[in-house]
């Protein structure tokens, strides 16, 4: 009976373990590729679970797969477009431990010339940046602070070919500057400019550039903000912001899109170590393209002028000036003669909309109407003590205080050989002025042994008061100096320090 019982419970073991043989020795099946009727969450014909990968990458995968091309094959095409340069200027220094003081001339005439003192030593500066092909004929897009007060800038492309180039034009105001290729430029990969404004949160860009100065380096990420302004880098900012890395010796690269057009000319990152963070801004490319065709044209950027004081509205505000919302920008200040002042702006008009687009900040204000340029019309919406209107203002040229100059000759006495201008953003760059330093004219030039290099003045020096005045243009030293009778203080700031001058007539 036993091994009856026995050969009838083996019997059916065995046939228990034919029929569980497939599930338990079968090898499992290979996952099915993404999108082949399965979801993310696993639903689908199959069942089985499936991972995307990051957005960024598959948004890159979605780019290839419609376009036909990988990330590797938009760098290939984006690479050779994007240049090193390479920038030298020759710095003069004071010898060491030595003063300003030292080469006045009351204290050179009691104690003779201290040893040294007035024998600059001179070095040679090197630079690094990089910058972007953007015509085949050898236009260069990089950023002024790359090339600023270069004496001499070479350009080295990804082929290894070097080339001189020539400073077309620059502008301080927006960090951007052009270049064009000097000899046999030959051959040249140049980038296409996109549509900047088309760009969206996420979409994936490429930063190429020279890091450290270590070779061509291409790092990705995404577009993680537009329309960055008031960051303090430049006066007009509307900055794409992406977390590509962007690391010293990037600054005039390229910001790439998936299309391998140009997106932005990167420019700076923000950071407290001094490297990356992830957090870069690049120039987009539609102010870029403006701005450089500005240069080339007119060999300075033009801009467009309202001539109104703006300020930002708050909660506060908007409730203490009885504003439905904090919409808009208000005008602080109209100045006289202004296209503003001519088209009637008056001062606590609050400004909603210009040309039909609505202002949410003041600088977007400020960078539109640089952009629509001189001679252009702008239709403002406006509230006026809570009331409605629209004003048609017909847009001037933004005067440069810089371009305000005087010199003095012979018959101006204590003045003669005198250069004097407005206290500009160039000069301040020049001179190595401080923002905080916010009146006052510049001397451009002095002649050597003349009355105004024997009174003390040097190139360089800011005079910010005249006969106790303070000075906000060169007109008001001008029409100063033309009251002074006899004998006048003459307050100066150089290199860092203030000292008083007598200026006598």
């Amino acid at each position: 009976m036993k091994a009856l019982k026995y050969l009838i419970t083996g019997f059916i073991f065995g046939v228990g373990l034919m029929a569980a043989w497939p599930y338990v020795f079968s090898p499992a099946p290979p996952p099915a590729a993404v999108g082949d009727n399965q979801r993310a969450d696993g639903a689908g014909s199959s069942g089985a679970a499936v991972f995307l990968p990051s957005p960024a990458l598959a948004h890159a995968q979605s780019m290839g797969a419609r376009s036909g091309v990988s990330i590797a094959d938009v760098a290939e095409r984006a690479v050779p477009a994007v240049v090193n340069i390479w920038t030298t200027k020759l710095v003069k220094m004071r010898a060491p431990g030595t003063h300003p003081f030292f080469d006045d001339p009351m204290f050179r005439h009691f104690f003779g010339d201290i040893p040294g003192s007035n024998q600059p030593r001179q070095r040679h500066e090197k630079s690094l940046g990089s910058g972007v092909i953007v015509s085949a004929d050898g236009l260069v897009l990089t950023n002024n602070h790359v090339i600023d007060g270069a004496d001499s800038i070479r350009v080295t492309l990804s082929d290894k070919r070097e080339f001189e180039a020539k400073l077309i034009g620059s502008d301080p105001k927006s960090d951007l500057a052009v270049l064009r290729l000097q000899g046999e430029a030959k051959n040249l990969s140049a980038l296409k400019f996109t549509d900047s404004s088309r760009v969206r949160l996420g979409d994936v860009v490429l930063a190429i550039g020279n890091p450290f100065g270590v070779g061509q380096t291409v790092t990705m990420g995404i577009i993680s903000a537009k329309g960055r302004a008031n960051v303090g880098i430049t006066d007009y900012e509307d900055f794409i912001q992406t977390d590509a890395a962007i690391n010293p010796g990037n600054s005039g690269g390229a910001l790439v899109d998936m299309e391998g057009g140009l997106v932005g000319i990167n420019t700076a990152i923000l950071s407290r170590s001094g490297g990356n963070q992830g957090i870069g801004f690049a120039i987009p490319a539609n102010m870029a393209k403006n701005i450089m065709e500005s240069l080339i044209n007119n060999g300075r950027v033009v801009r467009g002028w309202l001539g109104v004081g703006i300020q930002g509205i708050d909660d506060d505000l908007a409730k203490a000036l009885g504003l439905p919302d904090a919409e808009g920008v208000l005008v602080s200040s109209v100045d006289p003669g202004s296209p503003a002042d001519k088209a009637g702006v008056k001062q606590g008009d609050v400004l909603r909309k210009l040309n039909g687009e609505k202002l949410e900040s003041t600088s977007q204000l400020r960078n539109i109407v640089a952009a629509l340029g001189p001679g252009k019309t702008a239709e403002l919406e406006a509230l006026r003590d809570g009331k409605p209107l629209r004003i048609q203002v017909t847009l001037g040229e933004q005067p440069n205080p810089s371009d305000s100059r005087a010199s003095f000759g012979e018959s101006e006495g204590l003045l003669n050989g005198l250069t004097i201008a407005g206290l500009g953003d160039d000069l301040r760059d020049k001179y190595n002025i401080p923002k905080d330093l916010k009146q006052g004219v510049v001397v451009t030039a002095v002649e050597r042994e003349s009355p105004a290099w024997e009174a003390g003045l040097r190139e360089g020096d800011v005079i910010i008061e005249l006969a106790r005045r303070r000075l906000d243009s060169v007109r008001s030293f001008t029409e100063t100096y033309k009251a002074v009778q006899g004998r006048a203080l003459m307050l100066v700031w150089r290199q860092g320090a203030t000292l008083y001058l007598v200026v006598r007539k």
